[in-house]
């Protein structure tokens, strides 16, 4: 019987439509980075504590001699427990960069950094608001775990850009996001 069952046409059509589908579950889920980690430790800008003045009452302040901290904030949870701190730093150049501190989300496919002009909300209300805006992606998450920096390119106007989202671009969702708040 079963050597007969292994002649039939139709027994082979199943096999291979089972095998393709496994295939693609497999490809499209991830389900191993759901159990394993990408670390990175990347150096990060070294920024005063406090924020440089922007101007003074005696004329034009003096250009900063080091990195300025432009933007800060902390990550709060979407899909996947996200902790860690976000922040714009500016370099002496003008130069902007995204730097992603002590991070600490899970890891899972197609995951990418975007900055948005969506105000980041705790829980299920914040998973899917960050692509109905404005929003630039920095490029694909580096790691899960750790110190990590982005260079923001030259044309993008930070105007309005008030947020941070590690997107899960296959499924359209937040795994989690950070508000960027200037400096106190």
């Amino acid at each position: 019987m079963r050597s007969r069952l292994f002649r039939a046409p139709l027994t082979w059509v199943v096999v291979a439509v089972l095998a393709a589908g496994s295939a693609f579950g497999l490809y499209w889920f991830q389900p191993w980075k759901l159990v394993t980690d990408a670390e990175v430790d990347e150096a990060l800008s070294s920024v005063a504590a406090t924020p440089v003045p922007t101007g003074s009452t005696t004329g034009a302040a003096p250009a900063p001699a080091g990195p300025v901290l432009v933007g800060q904030g902390d990550f709060v949870t979407h899909e996947h427990d996200t902790s860690g701190s976000a922040r714009i730093v500016r370099a002496p150049d003008g130069r902007h960069r995204l730097e992603l501190v002590g991070l600490a989300t899970s890891n899972g496919p197609d995951l990418r950094v975007w900055l948005t002009d969506q105000p980041v909300r705790d829980g299920a209300a914040g998973w899917r608001v960050f692509d109905d805006g404005r929003w630039v992606e920095l490029g694909r998450l580096k790691g899960n775990r750790g110190d990590q920096g982005y260079d923001i390119p030259a044309g993008v106007d930070l105007t309005g850009l008030t947020s941070v989202s590690i997107w899960c671009k296959r499924f359209a969702v937040s795994f989690g996001a950070a508000p960027l708040a200037p400096p106190r």
